[in-house]
């Protein structure tokens, strides 16, 4: 059996930001000698229900063209605005798929660093990362979240000196899923005191539940840890915590964490801005300061309060029960505790 594998490609600029994803067909050619009857396998990977977020700048409404490209043009007039939408990309045909390949771009060339007055960034709804391997099965649907923002974290040096227009081009190709594809979330929670590090087994982890509702009904507390797992093994740690009946995490370090500078958390730049938009949404009554030069941004509210700093360290604390604090340092070591 021979199978021509075509890969679909996610592609599209318009304006300030395009986003788009492929789409085309797997043929099978099938060589029997005898009779035999093979039905169409279809491969169908497009994008639908674009939904703007509330509190959103008003913007030309995103809009799906040929069910394989979303594009809108949006103007942010000042710190603090920003544009945000949800957006399903749907496998609707018979064969399973995962991310092959995943490309930002910045006016036609590759994102390294983003000027220090723009935040961008492309995630699941959750705030989980798009990696690559990452599957989307055959008749499932994943929501993306495509969010720009006009940073508040800099100084008027910084502000841009005359208005700009920016092509932001999100790709993402999806091909056909091997044994390499890996669960977009496979993850295990906890909340107790003992420390766990990125690279530790799961049977570091002492006492874990495996849905977040588990962990809180066992412990009483609506702080908790939430660890990502491949092969076993802790790959990613957040401090999860619940408001007003409603679940939110802020992503800890970790996962690329340069051990050359105590201070070289490469992925700062984009979970600091991601974790800042979760405790503004979830707490409101936020702090904008800074530590040894290094600015961090905390939440409270009479329940409970959060904390995210530009340096990789993210902590929840309940103040109703116990006084119970979660939190993952920059290297991505966690634990949670009385304070």
């Amino acid at each position: 059996m021979v199978i021509d594998k075509d890969n679909i490609k996610i592609l599209l600029v318009l304006l300030i930001v395009g986003l788009g994803l492929g789409y085309a067909y797997i043929n099978s050619d099938l060589n029997i000698n005898g009779t035999a009857q093979v039905n169409h396998a279809n491969w169908d990977i497009h994008w639908a229900n674009v939904q703007v977020t509330n509190g959103s700048v008003s913007a030309s409404s995103p809009t799906i063209s040929n069910g394989t490209t979303v594009n809108y043009s949006v103007i942010l007039n000042q710190p603090g605005d920003y544009y945000e939408f949800t957006v399903d990309a749907v496998n609707a045909g018979a064969i399973d798929a995962m991310i092959d390949t995943i490309t930002s771009k910045l006016n036609g060339a590759t994102i390294t660093t983003l000027p220090a007055y723009l935040n961008y960034s492309v995630t699941y709804n959750d705030g989980t990362p798009l990696e690559q391997n990452q599957e989307l099965k055959a008749n499932t649907t994943e929501k993306y979240k495509v969010r720009v923002e006009y940073n508040t974290d800099i100084e008027l040096n910084q502000l841009p000196a005359s208005n700009q227009t920016l092509s932001l081009q999100f790709t993402v190709t999806y091909r056909q899923a091997t044994a390499a594809a890996q669960p977009v979330r496979n993850y295990l929670y906890r909340s107790n005191n003992n420390n766990v590090n990125i690279g530790d087994s799961i049977s570091s982890l002492g006492t874990y539940y495996t849905t977040y509702q588990e962990v809180v009904s066992a412990v009483g507390h609506n702080n908790f840890l939430r660890h990502r797992i491949i092969n076993n093994q802790v790959v990613q740690s957040d401090a999860g915590y619940i408001y007003n009946n409603n679940v939110y995490y802020l992503i800890g370090g970790g996962a690329t964490y340069d051990t050359s500078s105590p201070y070289s958390y490469l992925p700062d730049s984009i979970y600091y801005a991601q974790n800042k938009t979760v405790l503004q949404s979830s707490y409101g009554n936020c702090t904008n300061s800074s530590n040894e030069g290094y600015p961090y941004f905390s939440c409270s509210v009479s329940n409970g309060f959060g904390y995210a700093s530009s340096f990789g360290r993210v902590r929840s604390m309940d103040y109703t029960n116990s006084n119970w604090e979660c939190s993952v340092l920059p290297s991505g070591t966690s634990s949670c505790s009385n304070f």
